[in-house]
């Protein structure tokens, strides 16, 4: 454990030693900040509406009209930013040629990728805890269930860790960053826009493109239901990730 732990703080380093870590937090801020400010409006409008009609602002839950589509919206910045977090984890040690020392040093495959795993979630979660800042305004200025909110971040975070599963395996098959980064965030839109296929393709497809569908599992999180099958299917994405990610390492250290 803690070989993995000393390469995750290696890795997680090795991110604000350059552009992409920044690139990233800032992107993150602002397209998170823009969502914020627009769903706040129109849920402030919605409320003087309410009071109009005298239904009052409590007719509005700030739980669902407003976290909810919030952190709904976080998974279009997740699309499009996690690519630019896990293109470099093995492309640039393959491009430098480091990877032949990671490869030889006292270093299993599994501690090599779970160390490279949790460096690129430690980013992801400083990358979540930017939004906190807008949450906790909601609680000094309003009075949102805190419930509801923590299962969705369980769920987002979970959702990341599938990116980033995802996005090592990818990165592990290829030199080239750009290349690894427009495949992951081409594989990234499939398992978004898969339910498309089979809303036209009967029922069997359907039902099967819901349940490969990485957006729809994170619905129920959103509302606050923790439902085991959403668990197990997260849990079991982000395993299978890190199971080809340790074979195809495994299969390099043969190359060498």
């Amino acid at each position: 454990m803690r070989n993995i732990l000393a390469l995750a703080q290696k890795e997680l380093k090795s991110y604000f030693s350059g552009p992409i870590a920044y690139i990233a937090i800032g992107l993150w801020a602002l397209l998170y900040g823009y969502f914020f400010i627009a769903i706040l409006q129109y849920f402030v409008r919605q409320s003087m509406q309410m009071g109009q009609f005298g239904m009052g602002p409590q007719a509005l839950n700030v739980n669902q009209q407003l976290v909810r589509p919030l952190l709904q919206n976080v998974t279009i910045m997740i699309l499009f930013t996690m690519p630019m977090v896990t293109m470099r984890t093995y492309s640039e040690e393959k491009r430098s040629g480091t990877i032949e020392l990671l490869l030889t040093s006292p270093l299993t495959d599994f501690q090599i990728v779970m160390g490279k795993f949790l460096g690129a979630m430690g980013l992801y979660v400083i990358m979540l805890a930017v939004t906190l800042i807008h949450i906790g305004l909601l609680f000094v200025y309003g009075n949102p269930e805190w419930k509801p909110i923590v299962t969705a971040y369980l769920g987002v975070l979970l959702l990341g860790g599938c990116f980033v599963s995802l996005g090592l395996f990818i990165s592990s098959l290829t030199k080239n960053q750009i290349v690894a980064g427009m495949t992951t965030f081409a594989v990234f839109l499939l398992f978004w826009i898969i339910t498309w296929i089979g809303s036209f393709s009967g029922p069997t497809v359907d039902k099967l493109t819901q349940y490969l569908s990485i957006i729809d599992h994170l619905d129920d999180f959103t509302k606050g239901v923790v439902d085991t099958s959403h668990l197990i299917y997260y849990l079991s994405f982000i395993t299978f990730g890190l199971f080809l990610t340790v074979k195809s390492v495994d299969t390099e250290r043969w190359r060498g």
